[in-house]
């Protein structure tokens, strides 16, 4: 008897112990993430930013392998002799103390007050010593320098946007080149868009949204050990700085090669392709860096993309092939870079990933030909004929030399091409080469994207902010985060939005999974965005419920609960639908009609596999529940928007799944639309996407028509 007490306790501490270590293996095992800062780090002037804070995003939508810790403090700066150093704070000590895995360090900003800025000739010596600072506890940190936002205040003396852009930013990269540490460039992301900062300085609750995002980005980079041009065995290399990574300038093979390296390149090792005028407008170039993308250009400027250049590109495109990049770059091209990156692409259609051409040449008769509507450069043009081995200034019909004459084989191809053109462009004039070319490829199905820049000219190329450049080349590539199939809360604050002021997205949130712990075995849960919010209910919070009278009427024999958030996304629903507890009020019919948020952002795959994320969720929350399954309810008033072609695409998709017994997938289209397609002006809002108190009636009915059809035995 004794032999078996002692079996049982030596077993028990057997257990106990591995109990233990598991939890001391997941704890170790958990990636420690340090947000150091300033005021916009910490949170400060946004709403709820015990929830907003960017570090608090970042961390909701990482997994429980991660830990994020929020180590800003407002108003400090950089350096040590600064009014207020960050060095002096208790969060520095914590921070340092944390010995995080990875450091995201975002200072420099009230570094351009006036006060300071007579120290900045110390800004990269104290940076460099702030990076030592956490390596010494741990020399494997990943720390990674965040960029400042721009600054919109007024006052020279304050934060300084000039001096934020001149002296912080290039201080900054400065110091990751030196140091071979990755960036962050949030001024991308928020130039341009002062409404996500409404005290010209702090990011709302919106913009901390962004931040997070892009850290995320960041975070979840997978990188590949890859040197490009160790690999190429180059001799006389000449090595530059370019806005924080490594530039090399070399001769091989008679090529003239410029090559840019990422500080974390991916595995598949992308590579944009850069055509004339490297380093101007770098926008997109540094986007592209910091997520792993190398950047290479081959000098064939004077050659305007004649067979000759197009044989130097082949070379140059062989060597890199050799060397192991993507077998699919990314072709870019700025005014006179168009004729390249066409030519070339004509001739190597299964060799591109996508093009993006900036006011780009399509036919050389409109610049440097000037005999349209353009200036023209009668230098430029004896040039061109001579690469050509043109005689005359008007070709023969048989000439086929310009992207111009290409657009059947471009549009066949289904390479996706973007265009970022000026309409007052006096030099290539719009209508004498993109939208000629864009008309002619469209008729012919080919795959092409147009973006039309209003009172501007052929300069400034490219946008200030790239954000929508860079997505078309990460889609492109394969490269794209799909933050719709991401669990997230969302941060959504404004009183526009159909709520009480004060009473934000976490209230709204937090008031529905009160009701729905509140009751028991209801008939219908209605969840959704600003649709389903429309619906009212008991929702004292919700200011706007046009559809109360159609719920009043077609619900009146139901106990019903409306789970509707203004705003909400595919993957606000599905962090709600994790993380809350509405399956407590056991429905007997889901609702689920989301998706139209994601319009603006996302494309039509991405959007989809965000829908069938979040259905999946919800599958698993209410598995008795029988689950009316809408996607995005019909947007577009006009049948032929890009905005109902998007809708369609995405139900089309829907259609083809597979569903379990308990979800019913419905297509409201046909209800709310006229004989001629377009959608019922009285049903629906001038926007073509929100709902009119008889559009609810319409909805009413079909759900209860549905409902009624459940519960017949």
């Amino acid at each position: 008897m004794k032999k078996y007490v002692f079996l049982f306790i030596l077993t028990a501490i057997v257990l106990c112990c591995a109990e233990q270590d598991k939890k001391q293996t997941s704890k170790v095992e958990k990636v420690k993430i340090a947000c150091v800062g300033n005021s916009i780090t910490y949170g400060a002037g946004m709403a709820d930013r015990e929830n907003n804070a960017y570090p608090i995003q970042l961390q909701n939508m990482l997994d429980d392998a991660y830990e994020v810790k929020n180590f800003g403090i407002s108003g400090r700066t950089l350096l040590k002799k600064g009014d207020l150093p960050y060095w002096e704070t208790e969060q520095y000590q914590q921070a340092l103390d944390y010995n995080a895995d990875i450091v995201l360090i975002k200072l420099g900003t009230n570094d351009t007050k006036v006060p300071n800025r007579q120290h900045l000739d110390e800004f990269e010596s104290d940076y460099k010593a702030l990076v030592d600072s956490f390596r010494e506890g741990n020399e494997k940190a990943r720390i990674i320098l965040v960029l400042p936002v721009p600054s919109y205040m007024k006052d020279s003396t304050s934060i300084w946007n000039p001096v934020i852009k001149s002296q912080i930013t290039p201080k900054t990269q400065k110091v990751a080149n030196d140091l071979g540490l990755e960036t962050i460039d949030l001024y991308q992301l928020f130039v341009g868009n002062p409404s996500l900062m409404p005290d010209e300085i702090h990011p709302s609750s919106l913009g901390a949204t962004l931040i997070a995002k892009r850290a995320y980005e960041a975070i979840k980079h997978e990188t590949y050990d890859f040197d490009l041009v160790e690999t190429l065995q180059v001799e006389n290399i000449k090595k530059s700085n370019f806005y924080g990574f490594d530039q090399f300038d070399f001769e091989k093979d008679g090529l003239q090669l410029k090559v840019v390296r990422p500080k974390r390149p991916l595995k598949d090792k992308p590579w944009i392709w850069r055509a004339r005028f490297f380093g101007h407008e770098p926008q997109t170039d540094i986007a592209l860096l910091e997520r792993g993308f190398h950047v290479v250009y081959c000098e064939v400027g004077t050659f305007f993309g004649n067979p000759e250049a197009v044989a130097q590109w082949n070379k140059c495109y062989d060597l890199m092939i050799k060397a192991g990049m993507n077998p699919k770059p990314a072709l870019e091209g700025m005014s006179r870079g168009g004729l390249i990156i066409y030519n070339w692409a004509a001739e190597n259609l299964d060799k591109v990933a996508c093009i993006y051409a900036d006011a780009p040449v399509l036919d050389a008769r409109s610049w440097p030909g000037g005999f349209g509507n353009g200036i023209g450069s009668p230098p430029d043009w004896e040039l061109a004929k001579q690469r050509y081995g043109l005689t005359s200034d008007m070709p023969s019909d048989n000439f086929k030399g310009w992207p111009m004459h290409k657009t059947e084989l471009l549009a066949a191809s289904g390479i996706p091409m973007l265009h970022v053109c000026g309409l007052a462009d006096k030099v290539v004039p719009v209508d004498e080469n993109t939208r000629l070319f864009a008309e002619k490829v469209d008729s012919l199905g080919g795959n092409i994207k147009i973006m039309y820049k209003e009172g501007v000219g052929h300069h400034p190329h490219s946008l200030e902010n790239p954000t929508k450049i860079v997505d078309f080349i990460l889609r492109a590539t394969g490269h794209k985060t799909n933050f719709a199939s991401i669990p997230a809360p969302a941060s959504e604050y404004r009183s526009a939005a159909g709520w009480k002021e004060g009473k934000g997205w976490w209230s709204q949130a937090e008031q529905i999974d009160s009701l729905c712990q509140a009751s028991k075995d209801i008939d219908l849960l209605l969840i959704g965005n600003s649709i389903t919010q429309g619906w009212g209910g008991p929702r004292d919070w919700v200011t706007y419920k046009p559809g109360q009278p159609a719920a009043d009427a077609s619900f009146k024999d139901l106990e019903w609960i409306g789970a509707g958030i203004s705003g909400d996304r595919t993957q606000h629903i599905a962090w709600r639908l994790k993380n809350g507890k509405y399956e407590a009020c056991n429905p007997k019919v889901v609702s689920l009609a989301i998706g139209v948020n994601n319009f603006p952002d996302d494309s039509v795959e991405e959007i989809v596999d965000g829908l069938k994320n979040t259905l999946a969720i919800a599958e698993e929350k209410f598995p008795e529940s029988a689950i009316l399954f809408f996607g995005p309810l019909p947007t577009g008033l006009d049948p032929t928007s890009d905005r109902r072609k998007k809708y369609r695409e995405i139900h089309a998709k829907l259609s083809g799944l597979e569903y379990a017994k308990n979800i019913q997938y419905h297509n409201l289209e046909r209800y709310f639309s006229n004989e001629d397609g377009t959608l019922k002006e009285e049903e629906l809002s001038t926007d073509g996407i929100h709902l009119q108190p008889k559009g609810y009636e319409t909805w009413a009915k079909y759900i209860k028509e549905q409902i009624d059809k459940i519960n017949q035995p």
